[in-house]
């Protein structure tokens, strides 16, 4: 097994809030130099995580990025290599979800979700392997879900976009090995944050289909993205390692 490297710089998109926040506070906590990509409307909260990567012992900057203005991905990446050096670890968290009947859907409520979660994630994992490429190679995490491994009833599109995404890590990691690229993916189960917490006092229904448990810690989730992102994993990729409490054991 190789040493672990020293210092890692880190790309998360959705950084402003929930996973990505735990996510970018976490690696700078272990050493890394974290770059928080998210929307201009979002920007107080991911200035606040920036504050929070600092705080932790990192460097931190703020990229605005909207994953859907694919014209625009490219230049986000290369700014954020700019400010720490080239992306060590990539990981595409930006994801948004709607909530209908299946026989209720209409393509104003799939195209945003397929479009973020799917395309978004595409993209920029393609901008990410690009630097990585010429780089030295690195390692990309995909957000899943465990509706990309299951059926869930109220949720086509975003259960097709996190299917979508599991098999388009599989690709992209045959794709990318030779350059020095792993590419995996982590499906959580529902996982509670500060959104959740507001959906519940909305009246979410939230399954019980684990061992217990209904709600996975960001902690969780986060100890899972730093082994995909360790040299320890450096025998995988093109794997999707649900974090669902036995959720997908059923």
């Amino acid at each position: 097994m190789k040493e672990e490297q020293s210092r890692q710089v880190v790309g998360v998109t959705g950084g402003g809030q929930g996973i990505g926040r735990a996510v970018a506070q976490s690696f700078a906590e272990r050493g890394a130099d974290v770059v928080v990509f998210d929307l201009e409307a979002q920007r107080q909260k991911a200035e606040e995580t920036v504050r929070l990567v600092c705080a932790a012992g990192g460097q931190g900057a703020f990229i605005p990025l909207d994953v859907t203005a694919t014209d625009q991905i490219g230049a986000a990446v290369e700014a954020g290599a700019r400010a720490f050096g080239p992306f060590s670890v990539w990981i595409n968290n930006a994801g948004v979800i709607s909530r209908k009947a299946a026989l209720e859907v209409q393509e104003s409520d799939w195209d945003p979700v397929v479009d973020v979660c799917l395309k978004g994630t595409f993209f920029c994992a393609q901008a990410a392997a690009r630097q990585m490429r010429t780089s030295g190679g690195g390692s990309i995490i995909n957000m899943a879900s465990v509706f990309g491994l299951t059926g869930g009833a109220n949720r086509a599109a975003y259960a097709a976009s996190k299917g979508g995404i599991v098999n388009l890590t599989r690709a992209l990691a045959v794709e990318w090995f030779a350059y020095g690229i792993r590419v995996n993916a982590v499906a959580p189960t529902f996982v509670r944050t500060p959104l959740t917490d507001q959906l519940l006092t909305k009246g979410l229904d939230v399954p019980n289909m684990s061992f217990g448990e209904r709600f996975a810690t960001l902690d969780q989730v986060c100890a899972a993205i730093h082994f995909l992102a360790s040299d320890g994993a450096d025998a995988v990729t093109g794997h999707t390692l649900p974090v669902d409490l036995g959720w997908t054991a059923h």
